[in-house]
């Protein structure tokens, strides 16, 4: 049996998740961890690589561990691509890559990933990720 639900993608629900994701990287390139938490679902789900992590609240995601994770030097990141694979009234499956990049511009590495942005109590957020990266 074929799901053919979300056969034609809902247009507020991709405007929305989108519009998440444009605040998620801002918030990151800033280091405004506030902003940040404010793009996310908590508790918030990544798998990368072959590590599950679940960050509980809000508090528990720092700019301090990202930095940690992102690589030498790190400055910044940008979208490559945001592909829609699926997208509901409430909820959108996202394939992305982003490039984590030096102060010089210089890449430390492109990652693909799949992103689930939810709607939840009226809230768009992040809900889970799992990427490539560390």
């Amino acid at each position: 049996m074929e799901d053919a639900s979300q056969a034609a993608p809902d247009a507020a629900a991709v405007a929305a998740s989108m519009a998440v994701l444009d605040r998620f990287m801002a918030a990151l390139n800033a280091r405004d961890q506030r902003a940040l938490a404010a793009t996310m679902h908590f508790p918030h789900h990544r798998l990368a690589g072959s590590r599950f992590q679940v960050w509980e609240r809000p508090e528990d995601y720092t700019i301090e561990g990202f930095v940690a994770r992102a690589g030498d030097g790190w400055a910044r990141s940008d979208w490559d691509f945001r592909r829609v694979v699926a997208a509901g009234p409430a909820k959108v499956h996202l394939d992305v890559q982003f490039t984590r990049r030096r102060a010089d511009g210089s890449a430390i590495g492109s990652f693909r990933s799949l992103w689930v942005v939810a709607c939840l109590d009226g809230v768009w957020g992040v809900q889970a990720r799992s990427s490539f990266a560390s």
